[in-house]
C-alpha cells in the first residue's frame, strides 16, 4: 500500500469509480463520499476529481449552488475541510456552446458559468471536460442522415467560432473565482468533436487566457489519436503558453490501470516536462450510469461495505490502489520531476 508518493507529482483520483452524481442535497450520501475520500487518501491519493452532472429539469443555477455549498459544508464537518477537489462538467444538447442559436448559446453560458460557481464552492480550481460540443451526440442531416468525414468538419468549422465567444468570456468569469478550464478532447467512439489534442490547440490559437487550456486523456489519445508524432507537435502547441490544464491516466477500456494498454512512456514523456499540476487517474466503473453508454462488459468493481464481493473480481478500494502504484512506478521509471512553473 502506498502511503506517501514516492515521487514529487500529486495524484488525483475520479469518482467516476463510484457514482456520476453526488447529490448534494442528499447528507446520507454524503458520508458515502467521506468514508471514499479516507479509504482512497489512504492508498496514496492527493485529491479527487468530483463529477457535477448537468440538472435534471430546468437550470436553476441558486438552488444547485445552495445543495453543493451544503456538500462542502458537511465535508468540512466529517474532516475534509482540507482535502483538494476538481471537478468533471459536460455539455450538452441544451447546453450548447457551438449552437448557431444565439439563445441556446446563452444558456450554456449560464449553465457553464454555474459549474465554475459549484467548482469554487468546493474548494477547486480546475473545471474540466467537453465543453465545447455536447458530449455523446452526433450530428445529422434534415433527413436522419449521420455526417461523418468531411462533412462532419465541415459542420463542426463554424461551430468552433460560435464556441469560441462563450469560452472566451468563461475563462474570464473563472479567473475571477479562481479556477481554471480543461477542454478535453473526446475520440470519435464517444463524440463528434472535438477529438485530437491538436484540435484543441487549434481552437485555442490566438487565445491568450491564463484560465482556458487542454484536459488530456490518455484514453482518448490511444483511442483518437492520429499518432505519437502528431501527438507531440500537438502537446509542443500547447506547452509555452501554458495551455496543459490537466492531464488524465486513463486505460483504452476504462478500466483497471495496472495491467492495461497504457503507453506509459509514449504518453507520458511529452507531458511531464511541460506540466506541473497533478495527474488523475480515472476509472469508469460498471456503476448504471456508465454500462450503457461505454457499453462495458466488464463486471462490477465492487464496493467494500456496500456490494456483496465476487469470486475473482476485484474490489473498487484494490483497482484504485493498484492503480496510484503503478502509475507511481512509471513515473520513477521516467525520472518525473514536475516542471518549473512557467514565468509571466
Amino acid at each position: 500500500m502506498v502511503t506517501g508518493s514516492p515521487t514529487p507529482r500529486e495524484v488525483f483520483f475520479s469518482f467516476f469509480m463510484f457514482t456520476a452524481d453526488l447529490h448534494p442535497d442528499d447528507r446520507s450520501y454524503t458520508e458515502v463520499i467521506a468514508r471514499h475520500v479516507k479509504e482512497l487518501t489512504a492508498l496514496g491519493y492527493d485529491g479527487f476529481d468530483l463529477p457535477v452532472p448537468p440538472p435534471a429539469a430546468a437550470l436553476d443555477p441558486d438552488a444547485e449552488l445552495a445543495g453543493y455549498v451544503g456538500l462542502k459544508r458537511a465535508l468540512d464537518d466529517l474532516g475534509l475541510g482540507d482535502v483538494r477537489f476538481s471537478t468533471n462538467v459536460a455539455v450538452t444538447r441544451t447546453f450548447d456552446p457551438s449552437s448557431p442559436y444565439r439563445e441556446q448559446r446563452d444558456a450554456a453560458s449560464a449553465y457553464l458559468r454555474s459549474r465554475v460557481d459549484i467548482t469554487a464552492a468546493l474548494g477547486g480550481t480546475l473545471m474540466a471536460g467537453p465543453v465545447i460540443f455536447p458530449y455523446n451526440v452526433y450530428p445529422t442531416t434534415d433527413a436522419g442522415e449521420p455526417l461523418w468525414s468531411d462533412a462532419l468538419q465541415a459542420w463542426a468549422r463554424p461551430r468552433y467560432g460560435w464556441a469560441r465567444e462563450v469560452l472566451e468570456q468563461l475563462g474570464d468569469y473563472a479567473g475571477e473565482r479562481g479556477v481554471t478550464i480543461g477542454i478535453e478532447p473526446v475520440d470519435h467512439w464517444e463524440q463528434a468533436a472535438c477529438n485530437l489534442v491538436g484540435d484543441v490547440a487549434d481552437f485555442l490559437e490566438g487565445y491568450d487566457s491564463p484560465n482556458v487550456g487542454a484536459c488530456i486523456d490518455g484514453a482518448h489519445v490511444v483511442l483518437g489519436s492520429e499518432g505519437p508524432e502528431a501527438f507531440r507537435r500537438a502537446v509542443a502547441r500547447l506547452a509555452p503558453q501554458g495551455q496543459i490544464s490537466t492531464i488524465h491516466v486513463s486505460a483504452p477500456d476504462r478500466g483497471q490501470l495496472a495491467d492495461s494498454w497504457i503507453p506509459w512512456a509514449g504518453f507520458l514523456e511529452p507531458l511531464l516536462p511541460v506540466y506541473d499540476g497533478p495527474l488523475l487517474i480515472e476509472v469508469f466503473n460498471a456503476i448504471p450510469a456508465f454500462v450503457n453508454s461505454f457499453r462495458l462488459t466488464r463486471p462490477l468493481f465492487w464496493v467494500p461495505g456496500q456490494d456483496e464481493p465476487v469470486a475473482g473480481v476485484p474490489d473498487a478500494y484494490t483497482v484504485a490502489g493498484e492503480a496510484v502504484e503503478r502509475l507511481h512506478a512509471e513515473l520513477v521509471a521516467l525520472g518525473d520531476r514536475p516542471a518549473a512553473p512557467l514565468a509571466g
